[in-house]
């Protein structure tokens, strides 16, 4: 018996042509974004081969999972019928996977779960919608929440309405054992919202959010982490202004140490929040309130500068992009914590941090010491609490040695 054309269509492709649409599609998009035309020559032989492959192994292009890419990197290839028997490498296999990433994002490819999604894993996935409309953290933090809950589901079991205060408690005192201070306490944090969510909806008795036990940790207690003005200068200053990449980099430095703006705020930046009129620039901090900043002329000097002369000629009202190919958006603030490790590392600073935090504090620091007020500084970086902004009080150590009250020792009252 015979297939159809029906049939065929229907059923795994046989023949290398009715991969071309797709190889070319690919192709197209990595001229698009950026890359050089030997590069794309090279990734065009990469999804051809893996079309002839697919074709040799009778697999739809549409079925690609892991399985189906351990198979070609363990294939001996003879696929144009022209190559000697040889191994694939593990570097063609990345690239590989390049394609393969590409055609999940165009729907080509049917994304795979992992694993079978239990009961308890769609109630996390309503607790982290719960999360982004009744609380307004950023996705981050609700991917993070997510996270932690997920990772004490298995201790707690899958009966919440039959959780106790007994059960709560012994579940974080138990990772206390396992993991660091900090994470606790952000793991009873992302646990005691999931009750309030379960609660809220019925699904366990009310109340139990305050059985998750409070993990102790003294409140301000460290001194401000930061370099003095001298040194930010000497690391802004390690900016190659007559490439791109220095450019931007420059302008995110800026950003940075003039307004003490965080990784997720660089990241978050679009065109529309620079008002060149006013010199001012809207950012959307934590719990997504939108606040207007003042612009510094020089800081507004390079994010102009690196608008018209870096900035890639994209569709995108993103400010800042990666600049190597494929042309982005910068999406992680991992980027820009690379942009201030590099340029600590130029400039040879001894700095007590490496991350965007680093300069954001140095910018408190530097406002307190030229006389601002702990207010004024609290509104520059959009503190909630005015605790947050104490903190920096102590930045002046000899004035405060001054004040200090000697040590009493072993005397008794």
């Amino acid at each position: 018996m015979t297939k159809t054309n029906e049939d065929r269509s229907a059923g795994r492709p046989m023949h290398v042509n009715h991969f071309a649409p797709w190889v070319a599609e690919f192709t197209r998009h990595l001229l698009e974004t950026g890359h050089t035309a030997l590069t794309v020559r090279g990734y065009d032989r990469v999804a051809r081969h893996l079309a002839h492959w697919l074709v040799l192994a009778k697999v739809a292009v549409a079925d690609i999972d892991e399985a189906v890419i351990g198979r070609f990197a363990r294939h001996h290839c003879r696929c144009f019928g022209k190559r000697r028997e040889t191994h694939v490498s593990s570097y063609y296999v990345r690239r590989v996977r390049q394609v393969v990433e590409f055609l999940v994002e165009r729907g080509i490819v049917r994304q795979k779960a992992t694993s079978a999604v239990p009961v308890l894993d769609r109630r996390v996935v309503q607790f982290q919608d719960w999360l982004r409309q009744h609380r307004g953290i950023s996705e981050s933090t609700i991917d993070r929440h997510g996270r932690m809950v997920m990772r004490l589901l298995p201790a707690l079991g899958n009966r919440p309405r039959s959780w106790d205060a007994h059960l709560i408690r012994e579940v974080i005192m138990a990772e206390t054992k396992r993991a660091s201070r900090a994470h606790v306490k952000v793991m009873a944090v992302a646990l005691r919202g999931y009750l309030r969510f379960l609660s809220a909806h019925g699904f366990c008795r009310a109340g139990l959010e305050h059985a998750v036990p409070t993990i102790p940790e003294w409140r301000l207690s460290t001194l401000p982490r930061y370099i003095d003005a001298a040194q930010v200068e000497r690391l802004i200053a390690t900016c190659d202004l007559t490439t791109p990449t220095g450019l931007r980099d420059r302008a995110i430095l800026l950003l940075l140490a003039r307004l003490g703006l965080r990784a997720g705020d660089i990241v978050a930046l679009r065109l529309d929040d620079l008002d060149w009129q006013q010199a001012t620039l809207s950012v959307r901090g934590k719990g997504r309130r939108e606040t207007r900043l003042p612009l510094p002329q020089d800081a507004g000097d390079a994010v102009l500068a690196y608008l018209e002369r870096a900035k890639p000629r994209v569709a995108d009202d993103r400010v800042f992009f990666a600049l190597n190919a494929p042309i982005r958006p910068l999406k992680y603030v991992g980027v820009v914590t690379n942009i201030v490790r590099n340029a600590i590392r130029k400039a040879g600073i001894d700095a007590p941090t490496k991350g965007a935090s680093l300069l954001r504090h140095s910018a408190a620091t530097s406002m307190l010491r030229g006389g601002a007020t702990l207010d004024m500084v609290g509104a520059v970086l959009r503190h909630r609490s005015p605790d947050m902004t104490a903190h920096y009080a102590k930045v002046d150590v000899p004035m405060l040695q001054q004040i200090a009250q000697p040590w009493a020792g072993d005397v008794r009252c």
